[in-house]
């Protein structure tokens, strides 16, 4: 290397790249979640009928099926 003062400025950045990390683990209190807990798609939009939900996803489905929606 012909000029080590590009290392000299790179090693500090290179030491303070991982200092930066913030820890992403869920807050755990007595062995459970302390979180609030997700609504499922079923019981936001359809008032918790699961039988509505599945018809209307296997509706989409079949309309984005190539076959079902070529005119014969």
């Amino acid at each position: 290397m012909k000029n080590p003062r590009y290392l000299i400025l790179a090693l500090p950045l290179l030491l303070l790249a991982g200092c930066l990390e913030v820890d992403q683990h869920p807050e755990w209190i007595r062995g459970e979640y302390a979180g609030k807990e997700d609504n499922r798609p079923f019981q936001t939009h359809f008032h918790n009928d699961r039988l509505a939900w599945s018809a209307t996803i296997q509706n989409r489905n079949q309309k984005q099926n190539e076959y079902n929606r070529a005119n014969p």
